[in-house]
């Protein structure tokens, strides 16, 4: 394996579950994360391996996905609601009412982020569940990072006013 291969393999390793769980956020369903989270990937190889410089490559992977969902939507003319039957579940040790209880949850708080504006949307997923830094979050929006900071207060109060 050559050494970028194996360096852009490194870079696929680390990255995929964020990616792909930004996508799958957004999209209708696992298949189409996938398709579009392969599609991500490919796009990336292919600009590393044409010697394009990267300064920041979770920033432009994450660009690459954005770019791709909005392609996406495009395509189908409308947005799509993510599908309870897809949520994760629990270990099967955990009962019952503790799992309709997460299901629950969890598909309050899907449907609250699926009426927020895509930009709130993004940052709320970068910043609670992919733990991404303010600095990142600005990378890869191209924006100053007073102003993802406000982006990121502006997103939380939306999602919190959708919950309520």
């Amino acid at each position: 394996m050559s050494n970028s291969r194996k360096t852009y393999s490194d870079i696929y390793d680390k990255y995929i579950d964020k990616i792909f769980r930004f996508i799958f956020l957004k999209v209708k369903s696992p298949e189409i994360a996938e398709d579009l989270c392969s599609e991500v990937f490919l796009r990336g190889w292919q600009s590393f391996k044409g010697g394009n410089k990267i300064d920041n490559i979770q920033a432009f992977l994450y660009q690459i996905a954005r770019n791709l969902l909005v392609d996406h939507y495009r395509e189908a003319g409308k947005n799509q609601v993510i599908s309870m039957e897809y949520a994760p579940t629990l270990a099967s040790s955990q009962d019952l009412e503790e799992k309709a209880w997460l299901q629950s949850d969890l598909g309050q708080v899907k449907a609250a982020l699926a009426k927020i504006n895509d930009d709130y949307r993004e940052v709320i997923i970068w910043y609670y569940l992919d733990e991404l830094k303010v600095p990142e979050i600005a990378k890869i929006l191209n924006k100053p990072e007073g102003t993802c900071r406000v982006l990121i207060h502006r997103a939380l109060k939306a999602l919190k006013d959708e919950l309520k």
